[in-house]
């Protein structure tokens, strides 16, 4: 997957539990579970900055693009 979560980074930096993130951002912890695993296919923009807005972080230390290994077709 080409883009790779860092909520994980983030929270530990933070010492902040899912739970209570989830409680703070106003998401379920199994929808932060989701996020965190990179099983999402999109993210709003209100909840990124809802999730930044709680870490105190830019959007660019919980997300970042890793290329993909496999050659491009031609």
């Amino acid at each position: 997957m080409p883009i790779v979560v860092r909520i994980d980074v983030e929270l530990a930096r933070r010492k902040l539990s899912v739970g209570e993130f989830a409680d703070r951002v106003g998401l379920t912890p199994a929808n932060v579970a989701v996020l965190k695993n990179g099983r999402a296919k999109a993210i709003r923009f209100t909840t990124l900055e809802a999730m930044c807005r709680v870490l105190d972080c830019q959007p660019g230390d919980l997300l970042e693009w890793v290329a993909d290994d496999e050659p491009e077709p031609s």
